[in-house]
């Protein structure tokens, strides 16, 4: 029922009974208003509802202060949030960035390398498959090839120069990748704690109705505070209320009381019933801890004397608010009810805001201590990353440039060695040539040294007898004679030497009195010998140096 219906019932203000009314309510027997003492003895027991009234209401105002106080606490973190962690996902990236472009950048190189050093090494078989010419080589000499001549210490050097580069990269990679496996842990245990974040402002979005659903830290992610006081408003105004019902129940009870001890031997009774009180309400509709001296003041005041018409009057009151007693009661279970959901609504609300302030810190002690202390670590492992790949990058480049030069160097070995054979092919042409002409030209010679001779001595036969013998001391002479004389050649213009022979060898020195040189194909290998080369030797040299022009882009 209505608190105001209930308030007017229950006012203890007897209402103006006319005669008509005394005279038909019958005076009721001593044994029914014990029963209404009693009834209204029971109805005090809703004290304990007034009592947890001003429990809420203390709870409630403490609730709404500390909801107020972690709000403003959370929105102080939430603001730096968002920025905090775009922040540092930017850095993650950069991170991530340095490692894959210095892992593309090294694999490349790498490719570079092992295809320069296949080359190399292809090369390096191909000198030694080819075996030297025995007759370029002393008598006796064990085979050789070209490899032998090659000095590996260069190439060697240069590969441990390489290792160490490439080791050095490896190891600064690896560094980097366990620090960036660190750094995706630390933003891992983030995302866990950002996944409690969001299951609490997900959880006050559904509570609070004037938020949405959202997975970011946002504002309206937040209950509502502007619900609190009005809920708490509703809490006072019902406490308010149940202590003015309280209050008109008290008075219901005095009013029994009064009437019981003005009934002919309900002193007693009304004593033994009201003996054991303890707990009620003040005056003022307070609940407080002097209500039993109230009480026991007015059970023990001395009784004033009344009328039969007022005796009547009162009973016609106690009767009429005896039936609204029960209502009241009602009432403020039914109140008490309402508070006790409001009260749980405000500190579900409550719970929910420290559910969020406590998953905003989390987040915020993560993001602290991660830039605080292991942030720096990580972003310094990459700056170590790149200044190490930088240097060895640089390394690399050059050694990679010095087995392209040694690649260059070994093959033009092998293209120069089949140009030797074509060159000594070439000069034993040029000395079989030679030779053709010293031939011919010693041929001619020899024609012509005895069509001399016999000139001469025909003429002196026929006119050495008429010719003084002092005219010309060279009348009797023999014609001169011609010889050949090979000379070693030096060394070309540029060209170092090696075993220079610059003695003259006299080939075809004539024997006196002879007539015939001799012939110079006997000692043609005085100054220099060419050898002799397999004609099969030289087309394959001849093939090699072919398919080598045709492979130059």
């Amino acid at each position: 029922m209505a608190s105001s219906q209930s308030s007017s019932v229950l006012s203890g203000v007897p209402p103006a009974a006319g005669p008509e009314q005394s005279q038909e309510t019958p005076v009721p027997q001593l044994d029914t208003l014990i029963s209404h003492l009693v009834a209204a003895k029971r109805s005090l027991s809703s004290i304990s509802h007034v009592w947890r009234a001003n429990e809420i209401v203390t709870a409630a105002r403490s609730a709404l202060e500390q909801s107020v106080v972690v709000s403003a606490r959370t929105g102080f973190l939430r603001r730096g949030l968002n920025n905090q962690l775009r922040l540092l996902y930017n850095v993650r990236t950069e991170v991530e960035e340095i490692s894959v472009r210095g892992r593309s950048e090294f694999s490349d190189v790498l490719k570079s390398l092992d295809a320069a050093d296949v080359r190399l090494r292809k090369t390096l078989d191909l000198l030694r498959e080819t075996i030297v010419q025995a007759s370029f080589r002393p008598e006796g000499e064990e085979p050789k090839s070209l490899h032998d001549f090659v000095d590996e210490r260069v190439l060697e050097e240069l590969n441990a120069t390489l290792k160490r580069s490439i080791d050095r990269t490896n190891a600064a990679q690896g560094e980097l990748d366990v620090s960036n496996s660190a750094f995706d842990e630390e933003l891992r245990s983030i995302k866990e704690a950002l996944g409690n974040y969001r299951a609490a402002t997900k959880l006050a979005s559904s509570r609070s109705p004037s938020s949405s659903s959202t997975s970011s830290v946002s504002n309206s992610s937040l209950p509502s505070m502007s619900s609190i006081p009005s809920m708490l408003h509703s809490l006072e105004m019902h406490a308010q209320e149940m202590a003015n019902l309280l209050e008109s129940l008290v008075r219901h009870f005095d009013l029994c009381v009064t009437a019981v001890k003005h009934t002919e031997g309900g002193g007693a009774a009304a004593q033994s019933i009201t003996g054991d009180m303890h707990t009620g309400v003040s005056a003022s509709g307070r609940v407080g801890p002097n209500i039993e001296e109230e009480i026991n003041a007015n059970l023990n005041a001395p009784l004033d004397p009344l009328s039969n018409s007022e005796y009547q009057e009162m009973v016609n009151v106690l009767i009429k608010d005896s039936a609204e007693a029960e209502d009241v009661v009602v009432e403020i279970q039914d109140r008490i009810r309402d508070m006790e959901s409001v009260l749980e609504n405000i500190l579900a609300q409550r719970d929910t805001s420290l559910s969020v302030y406590h998953a905003t810190t989390d987040v915020f002690q993560h993001l602290s201590s991660l830039a605080s202390t292991r942030l720096p670590g990580y972003i310094a492992q990459a700056h170590n990353f790149t200044r190490v790949w930088s240097e060895e990058h640089d390394r690399i480049s050059e050694g990679l440039a010095n087995l392209s030069a040694l690649y260059s160097l070994y093959d033009g070995f092998l293209d120069a060695y089949d140009g030797l054979l074509l060159e000594v092919s070439r000069r034993r042409h040029v000395r079989q040539r030679v030779e053709k002409v010293l031939r011919e030209t010693r041929h001619k010679l020899d024609q012509l040294y005895e069509e001399d001779v016999s000139a001469r001595e025909t003429f002196r036969v026929e006119q050495g007898d008429f010719l003084p013998s002092d005219i010309w001391p060279g009348i009797g002479r023999e014609p001169m004679r011609v010889e050949f004389r090979r000379i070693s050649g030096g060394n070309l213009k540029g060209a170092s030497e090696q075993n220079p022979d610059q003695e003259e060898a006299v080939a075809g020195e004539p024997k006196e009195g002879s007539h015939n040189i001799q012939p110079p194909e006997e000692n043609t290998d005085v100054g220099e010998v060419i050898p002799d080369l397999p004609r099969q030797v030289v087309e394959q040299a001849f093939a090699r140096l072919k398919s080598r022009a045709k492979n130059v882009p």
